[in-house]
């Protein structure tokens, strides 16, 4: 059994900054990728970043130089530092880990967390 707690999520004005940390207890393979997938109110899920096993690192255009996907292989968490953060950054964010290759399809991911809420206000 794998599980994935995410934490770090909160209400910040736009412009501001978060943090999201992803916990695995473990993982199935020595080559994981973690991916981040966002759920924005209404909306289906969408991908916001991933990381594998070899750093190679993924991000959604609507991220890319906002975002930063890093992780601490000893702890086994995945971050994502949120900055220069818009309304539209708005959802439920959720960490997905799956073996080897990422892919932006979180159908395509084995295991993923319950959650952690951002919301950005204008």
């Amino acid at each position: 059994q794998v599980n994935l707690v995410e934490s770090g999520g909160g209400s910040v004005q736009a412009g501001g900054s978060l943090r999201l940390s992803c916990a695995a207890s473990r993982y199935t393979t020595s080559r994981p990728c973690v991916g981040w997938f966002r759920q924005p109110p209404g909306k289906g899920r969408e991908f916001v970043a991933s990381i594998d096993s070899d750093k190679i690192i993924q991000y959604a255009d609507s991220v890319r130089g906002r975002f930063t996907i890093s992780k601490d292989n000893g702890a086994n968490i995945v971050y994502l530092q949120m900055d220069n953060l818009k309304p539209e950054d708005t959802g439920l964010y959720i960490c997905a880990t799956r073996r080897y290759v990422c892919t932006r399809s979180l159908g395509a991911y084995a295991h993923e967390g319950q959650g952690t809420q951002v919301t950005v206000s204008s």
